[in-house]
């Protein structure tokens, strides 16, 4: 069951990737976008170089409910399907400027799910199944990219952006069904009792 949960969480990882990178951007230049506003959502994947800083603080607090790995993974799960969802139903030609604030939370909830979801990969696998977890990991994530980058754009031409994103977001459905599946590791409730440890 361990390794078996490796590709679908892989996949629900790199969703989220091109919805805010090479995908966001030919939805915003289908949509007349200025250039230079373009440009600056250049800005959107800031979060994913950064995710560092807020790491110990996800390693240090555990959400109420599922665990201190699959609590974390329901919450950003759900974050990226509404955040998909209000992207989708917001749209970029009305008001550009919030439509990046949102793009934005979805980099930064994305950034946060790989966080937890490295963390847990390293917690609930022996160290013997590491690397074909991993390898798993990896395939399910490209799949996913390929689905939210290729996949996308022939959808967005037959049934339009803001419905492409809605598939989208419901896809991460396939995540979170994962997670509620998936174990909890062992050793994985007793986290650092302070920021310093």
């Amino acid at each position: 069951p361990r390794l078996g949960v490796m590709l679908p969480l892989g996949f629900a990882s790199g969703l989220p990737l091109a919805l805010t990178g090479g995908t966001l951007q030919a939805w915003l230049t289908m949509a007349n976008v200025e250039l230079a506003t373009i440009g600056l959502f250049a800005y959107v994947g800031l979060p994913y170089t950064l995710k560092f800083v807020w790491a110990p603080i996800m390693d240090r607090l555990v959400p109420p409910w599922l665990g201190r790995r699959r609590g974390w993974m329901i919450l950003t799960q759900l974050g990226l399907a509404g955040a998909l969802t209000i992207m989708a139903l917001t749209g970029p030609t009305a008001m550009p400027h919030v439509f990046a604030a949102i793009a934005l939370g979805v980099a930064f909830v994305s950034a946060s799910q790989d966080i937890v979801f490295d963390a847990y990969r390293t917690d609930v696998l022996k160290p013997d199944e590491r690397g074909l977890g991993v390898a798993t990991w990896v395939m399910g994530y490209r799949l996913a990219m390929i689905v939210s980058g290729s996949v996308a754009l022939v959808l967005a031409d037959r049934i339009g952006w803001s419905m492409t994103y809605l598939c989208m977001a419901a896809l991460m459905l396939l995540g979170t069904i994962t997670i509620l599946v998936s174990p909890e590791p062992a050793d994985s409730q007793q986290g650092p009792r302070t920021m310093q440890e």
